[in-house]
C-alpha cells in the first residue's frame, strides 16, 4: 500500500493587497503635491468669480490680508520694501510671475498700490486669485 504525503504548498505573496497599498500611497502623494503647489499664499477671504482657474505656472506669492498687511511667500513685507524684495526673489527664478491673493475687503486704492510696486519690480505676469463662485 502506497502512502500519500500531503503536498506542501510554497508560500507566496499576495499581490492584490500590495497593489492596493501602493495605489493608496500614490494618490496621497499626488494630492499633497497638488495642494502644496496651489496654496502658497496666506489664508485670506478671496473674492468669488465664475471663471476662476488655479494658476500653477507662477512662482511668487503676494498676499494682502484684511488688515492691509502684505506678505511675500508668507513673510511680512512693508509696502515700501515690496519692490526690492520681489526683485531679489525674482532673480532666482527663470520665469518669474506673481500670484496675488487679495482679501475681498481691502480698498481698491491699496490693491493698485501693491500692483504698482509689483510692476516696478519688473514682474508683469500677475495673476489675481479668486475662489470659485457657488453655482446654486
Amino acid at each position: 500500500m502506497k502512502i500519500r504525503l500531503p503536498e506542501i504548498n510554497k508560500p507566496r505573496i499576495e499581490m492584490l493587497p500590495l497593489i492596493d497599498v501602493v495605489f493608496l500611497l500614490l494618490v496621497v502623494f499626488i494630492y499633497t503635491m497638488l495642494s502644496m503647489a496651489v496654496h502658497k499664499g496666506m489664508p485670506v477671504s478671496l473674492p468669488e468669480s465664475s471663471a476662476v482657474k488655479p494658476e500653477k505656472e507662477t512662482t511668487l506669492s503676494v498676499t494682502i490680508n484684511q488688515d492691509n498687511f502684505i506678505f511675500v511667500d508668507k513673510e511680512p513685507v512693508d509696502l515700501e520694501h515690496l519692490t526690492p524684495v520681489l526683485k531679489q526673489k525674482a532673480e532666482k527664478e527663470k520665469k518669474p510671475g506673481v500670484l496675488l491673493f487679495a482679501d475681498k475687503t481691502i480698498s481698491y486704492q491699496h490693491l493698485f498700490k501693491v500692483l504698482d510696486k509689483i510692476r516696478q519690480a519688473g514682474l508683469n505676469q500677475i495673476s489675481l486669485q479668486a475662489d470659485p463662485e457657488d453655482q446654486n
